[in-house]
């Protein structure tokens, strides 16, 4: 892959559920390093485009490019080994393992050697070490051992994206990592994300217009399944298609 190209590269995708177009020419490119938002009305296609990423959904045309490579049909736990990680709005972690625990399996699933897991975790003393490495770069090294249904709802949406870590992403995408989070926690969590290693880009969908122009470096603005406008925080700020279509009603 050339230095300049981009790691995630979407290529005049397309969906259409019947008459419903969930997805429209979109063409988006993510550079190494990049913090992008992904926001626009509800029904817009923001998740129905990352699930096209993923390959939870077939396009109905174009393409997906990961690190110059088309993914477009390959399964998904291909794409995880490749680099694409993403975490949902919806928490699914184990809730009576560890963070050290979870984050370990999930480290040993990544080596293969996850079948070996129950055997003791003294024997996986370098994926152990990997585990908490990552709990400690996303600040829950204070709760490692602690039982995860025991965890703040938002130590529970960082151990969330510490298992997309584990698996070493080039690209990580959140779908509103925030939702459900009182909101003096909401910029602690998207600080931890800002501060990810620079060689992870990572796409976020966010409702909370306060967090996006906080912490994006670039904002994609979908209606209707397209892509209407996609700029700089400031531009997007100023912008009146998008006051007019969403940030009227995300201000409320």
């Amino acid at each position: 892959m050339n230095a300049g190209a981009p790691v995630l590269e979407t290529i005049a995708l397309n969906k259409r559920f019947g008459s419903l177009e969930v997805a429209r020419d979109v063409s988006i490119a993510l550079p190494r390093g990049a913090r992008h938002a992904l926001i626009g009305p509800n029904g817009a296609g923001k998740t129905s485009l990352v699930n096209l990423i993923t390959g939870q959904l077939q396009p109905d045309s174009g393409s997906v490019r990961l690190a110059g490579n088309d993914i477009t049909r390959k399964p998904r736990a291909a794409r995880v080994k490749a680099g694409l990680a993403r975490t949902f709005q919806i928490n699914a972690l184990f809730p009576d393992l560890t963070p050290i625990e979870a984050l370990t399996l999930a480290v040993c699933e990544r080596k293969g050697t996850a079948g070996q897991f129950w055997r003791g975790l003294a024997d996986h003393g370098d994926s152990i070490d990997e585990a908490y490495a990552i709990l400690r770069q996303l600040q829950l090294g204070d709760v490692a051992t602690r039982s995860t249904r025991f965890l703040a709802y938002g130590q529970q949406r960082l151990l969330e994206i510490g298992l997309a870590l584990a698996t070493r992403p080039r690209v990580l995408l959140l779908d509103e990592p925030a939702a459900g989070i009182p909101k003096g926690e909401s910029a602690e969590l998207f600080s931890v994300i800002e501060a990810l290693p620079e060689d992870i880009c990572v796409l976020f969908i966010e409702h909370d217009m306060s967090l996006v122009f906080r912490f994006a470096s670039r904002i994609i603005v979908l209606v209707a399944g397209g892509v209407l406008v996609e700029a700089e925080p400031e531009v997007i700020r100023t912008d009146q298609r998008v006051r007019d279509v969403y940030l009227g009603q995300a201000h409320g």
